[in-house]
């Protein structure tokens, strides 16, 4: 792998996100939570231009391709234990704070579900050709948001318990949803895959 390959914009940005996830970590617990929130809303909009930007300048990279779903788990999985500890919030934490542990659970059950799916099938048949679904994305995109609409209501204490019930339900339920989709894609590729081999003379 070339110089060039490595020192790109698009992994450029995914390094930002990994380097602000100690430096968000550490702001929330220091009650930091105006910074933590322009933090974490750079690491999250770096989350969402680094891929385009890797299409658009032509920088798609394997570097890129292993670094970019690291840098996403590591960010989500910080955020969501951090704002899961009642220590963060002070010893009267505000109403429907910290985020409810099914949340959490969830959100990291998801994650472990999937590596131990690919883990054991990868071992069993040798089967590499996971890809991310797309409601897998569109449960990170709900996590970003998330966060950033949580991180809200901890800086302006007027929103607090007006919608995050809400949000803990719609990132559960995408975490939910997406994991279940996750296995049953995963089922498709490997008959797709078994299919062409059987087509091969």
């Amino acid at each position: 792998m070339s110089s060039q390959q490595v020192f790109t914009i698009a992994n450029g940005l995914t390094f930002l996100r990994i380097v602000l996830v100690p430096i968000f970590a550490m702001l929330m617990i220091y009650g930091k939570y105006e910074w933590a929130l322009v933090a974490f809303a750079v690491a999250g909009f770096s989350d969402g231009i680094d891929g385009f930007v890797a299409r658009r300048l032509k920088q798609e990279s394997e570097l890129g391709t292993i670094l970019d779903p690291i840098a996403d788990k590591l960010l989500m999985t910080t955020a969501f234990i951090i704002l899961s500890i009642p220590a963060v919030f002070g010893p009267q934490p505000p109403r429907h704070l910290p985020v409810e542990p099914y949340v959490t659970i969830t959100v990291i059950g998801r994650d472990v579900l999937i590596l131990m799916i690919a883990g054991a099938i990868n071992m069993m048949t040798g089967f590499r050709g996971f890809k991310p679904s797309w409601l897998g994305k569109a449960s990170t995109f709900v996590q970003v948001l998330g966060v950033i609409a949580i991180l809200i209501a901890v800086v302006f204490p007027q929103l607090r318990g007006t919608y995050l019930p809400t949000v803990y339900i719609t990132v559960a339920f995408f975490a939910f949803a997406s994991g279940i989709h996750y296995i049953f894609q995963v089922m498709r590729l490997m008959r797709e895959s078994e299919d062409a081999n059987d087509d091969k003379p």
